[in-house]
């Protein structure tokens, strides 16, 4: 799974033209959310086959901005503060979460600066996790 970040227009119809792009090209969406932000509108949506994404979203005309890869975690969803727990412990290792959001199976999505550094915390996430069971 990638994540692409796409620029939207801010106007009615930007968001149901991506979608349609999408959906006419057979390409499912796997989790994620659309802002604006000063005025301006950026998505990031989770595939399986951003190739696929990207040919289908630019031949309508939608820019995709970045194709990256993502972090994937489970967090025990009945525990308070596991957010701030995983986060803090990405800070402590100098990786800054860029995106943060949900797929369709409840995990957490994350697109971090350093990847690597990422990856190596989400391993110890996993580990510290699976031994508080």
């Amino acid at each position: 799974m990638r994540d692409l970040a796409i620029r939207l227009e801010n106007r009615p119809g930007a968001l149901a033209e991506m979608g349609e792009a999408l959906g006419s090209a057979g390409v499912s969406i796997e989790g994620g959310g659309a802002f604006v932000v000063d005025g301006k509108g950026i998505a990031h949506f989770l595939f399986e086959d951003t190739v696929a994404a990207r040919k289908a979203l630019e031949a309508k005309g939608i820019t995709v901005l970045e194709d990256r890869e993502v972090l994937v975690q489970r967090l025990k969803q009945v525990q308070p503060g596991q957010l701030g727990k995983i986060s803090r412990m990405m800070a402590d290792a100098g990786v800054n979460i860029e995106v943060i959001y949900s797929d369709h199976q409840n995990q957490l999505i994350l697109v971090v600066d350093d990847f690597e550094k990422g990856c190596a915390v989400s391993e110890a996430w996993m580990k510290q996790t699976k031994n508080q069971r």
